[in-house]
């Protein structure tokens, strides 16, 4: 009798954030209402929210965030759900190559695909047991919970839902970490690995920022991105006077995780330190804030406050190392289900 996988009744189902379906502002206020919208995301009370969103930030917004995606967009379309796209792909056929027959696709949790579509999709093509991956490392009520949210609720709705599994983060991942510094030493071979490092400088790592609140209530994500840095800087080789840890995206008026990217890498030019990598551990594809807020904004703010040398080192994307940690993470999360 085949086994559950040999059937191909296993599925795993990558979770990424999302994007507009174009660079364009009716796009983009579509994006943002859904976005926006989630209780998870802005948990300020429904009546004192909805109308600062439906007056003013879904009226003016769209327009300037349309203008930002259009600095990064590609011929293949937005860079976030192109990546997360061929991950999938790749994923699948790693897992294919060590014999491992399972369904693997991908969904955004808001724009599409959506995460309720896909399931819906992959229930009718008979996969009874689906693995949750939602490709943020460090575990966030705002975007992990908000996953498992709109997963959960699609299997409150059905009839015969199929079994889950959920990861619900892997930001001390062995293979996770050895991707991130392989990416780190590939930069350093093509740019050349700076020979001073204490004085002049510093491999800044930037997660996107949450605010403070979350973590006042419980939330793990600030622990999680010190504890993904400090295995990066051991990996690497590197003390707390090299490297710099700091939060980006901020949003709103309420205070968020400190240090905030853009100051620090003001502080640090000031400071006199020439050059800084910037990599973007957080982010396992690039995206608006990986590939327009890191490399271009951040760019001029560094220079700007006088430093020389800017390099944004690119997300992990399709390389090789990051696939192979994400088939380890998956066959672990499997076992018993026919592996």
């Amino acid at each position: 009798m085949p086994s559950p996988e040999k059937a191909g009744q296993s599925a795993v189902l990558l979770i990424n954030l999302g994007t507009p379906e174009a660079p364009t502002a009716p796009a983009v206020r579509r994006y943002l209402k859904e976005f926006l919208s989630d209780p998870r995301v802005v948990d300020t009370p429904r009546i004192l929210w909805w109308p600062i969103l439906h007056g003013l930030v879904l009226n003016t917004r769209p327009r300037k965030s349309a203008e930002r995606y259009a600095a990064i967009w590609t011929p293949e379309g937005s860079p976030l759900k192109v990546h997360t796209e061929k991950q999938a792909k790749l994923l699948r056929g790693f897992l294919g190559h060590s014999g491992h027959n399972l369904r693997v696709d991908y969904a955004m949790r808001y724009g599409q695909p959506s995460i309720p579509s896909v399931l819906t999709r992959l229930a009718a093509e008979g996969c009874t047991r689906i693995l949750l991956l939602p490709l943020y490392p460090q575990y966030s009520a705002g975007t992990t919970a908000s996953a498992f949210d709109a997963a959960f609720r699609w299997v409150g709705a059905a009839r015969n839902p199929p079994e889950l599994r959920k990861v619900s983060g892997f930001a001390a991942e062995p293979g996770y970490i050895a991707a991130l510094a392989a990416s780190v030493r590939r930069h350093w071979v093509a740019q050349g690995q700076p020979e001073h490092l204490e004085s002049d400088y510093r491999l800044v790592m930037s997660f996107h920022g949450i605010p403070e609140k979350a973590v006042n209530r419980g939330d793990p994500y600030r622990d999680e991105c010190l504890s993904t840095a400090r295995l990066l800087a051991h990996a690497l080789n590197l003390d707390e006077k090299t490297c710099a840890v700091c939060f980006q995206s901020r949003f709103g008026a309420k205070r968020w995780l400190r240090p905030y990217t853009s100051v620090t890498l003001e502080s640090l030019a000031r400071q006199g330190v020439r050059r800084v990598d910037v990599l973007c551990p957080g982010f396992p594809a690039d995206c608006l804030e990986t590939l327009e807020e890191i490399a271009i904004k951040g760019k001029s703010t560094f220079l700007q406050a006088g430093g020389k040398e800017y390099f944004p080192i690119p997300c992990l994307n399709e390389s090789e190392d990051w696939i192979h940690a994400l088939e380890a993470l998956v066959l672990r999360h499997l076992r018993g289900w026919g592996l």
